[in-house]
């Protein structure tokens, strides 16, 4: 067998985000690793696709069309400088590890991480990165969630629309007399057994409106009765 025939024949995927035009230098860099590992590691680039979008889908034209390489025979391996550039949702790299990647069919290669499915150990490794990229989103996730309660319980602003029945005074939330009164006369509706939608009816027919002017809604209604 020649040495052309033992080459596995992959296609590069190399992209940089629409919301950083400065990563448009990136290509030549992406451009330059992907070449170097190819020769590096005896693999045949049969192709290289360079895309400008961004990776919160996986319906992008240009991965669509190094994976119709793949599905079409003409590649056996997917090459990227990261793994980032392939995808940077946990859920998307994991639904493309499982339709293409998992059982050895082809083969996905990533120069930052060091990953090379086209061993067990290299489809091992693979699953280990998703998994620590998905606990870390989750931690990442559970950590802002316990410092914006823990401001909010001190009063500071979290960001987001200013609750009714507050406004803000610098970075702290006081309460609105007026807005406050509303939400007093909701509550007092409320423990007299009113359903949302009959006190929303009700604030209507005194004047009360939202802090936009508008009619009151039975969703405002319950996040005034619940606050």
């Amino acid at each position: 067998m020649s040495e052309s025939e033992q080459k596995t024949r992959t296609v590069a995927y190399l992209r940089v985000s629409l919301e950083k035009q400065a990563e448009a230098a990136s290509l030549d860099v992406q451009r330059a690793k992907v070449r170097a590992y190819a020769d590096l590691y005896g693999l045949e680039l049969v192709a290289i696709e360079e895309e400008v979008g961004s990776a919160r889908s996986l319906d992008r034209p240009g991965l669509q069309k190094v994976l119709g390489m793949l599905k079409a025979g003409a590649a056996d391996a997917l090459l990227v400088s990261r793994l980032d550039r392939l995808t940077r949702s946990v859920r998307d790299l994991c639904d493309l590890v499982d339709r293409y990647f998992r059982d050895g069919r082809y083969a996905l290669l990533s120069v930052g991480e060091q990953v090379d499915t086209r061993s067990a150990a290299g489809r091992m490794v693979l699953s280990i990165l998703a998994t620590i990229s998905q606990w870390e989103r989750e931690a990442i996730g559970e950590r802002t969630a316990a410092a914006m309660k823990y401001m909010a319980g001190r009063g500071e602003f979290c960001g987001g629309n200013v609750p009714y029945g507050y406004r803000l005074a610098g970075e702290m939330l006081e309460e609105d007399p007026g807005e406050q009164a509303v939400v007093r006369a909701a509550r007092a509706l409320r423990e007299q057994g009113f359903s949302l939608r009959d006190i929303a009816v009700l604030l209507r027919n005194k004047g009360l409106r939202s802090r936009t002017g508008r009619e009151f809604g039975a969703n405002q209604i319950a996040r005034m009765v619940a606050a």
